[in-house]
């Protein structure tokens, strides 16, 4: 489970075996028991969210969005 970064406590990452085939680029969140799910193209949007609430989602979308360049250059480094 490659961790991309780390912010306020919050580990940003994807799972290393994930779908076969494999899933679309994504980036899962998680935090105190809570996790979510960002697809990051063609554009970020929320694909599951289980026990954040919804400023927290927002926070998260936000930090995906100002760094999903970063992200997504991990994900196809890590699966190329």
């Amino acid at each position: 489970m490659p961790v991309v970064f780390r912010y306020r406590g919050f580990k940003f990452f994807f799972y290393s075996n994930e779908g076969d085939p494999p899933e679309a680029v994504h980036i899962h969140v998680r935090a105190g028991g809570a996790e979510a799910k960002f697809w990051l193209s063609p554009e970020v949007s929320l694909a599951r969210n289980d026990g954040f609430d919804a400023r927290t989602i927002r926070v998260l979308w936000e930090v995906v969005q100002a760094n999903q360049n970063l992200l997504e250059e991990a994900w196809h480094d890590y699966f190329a």
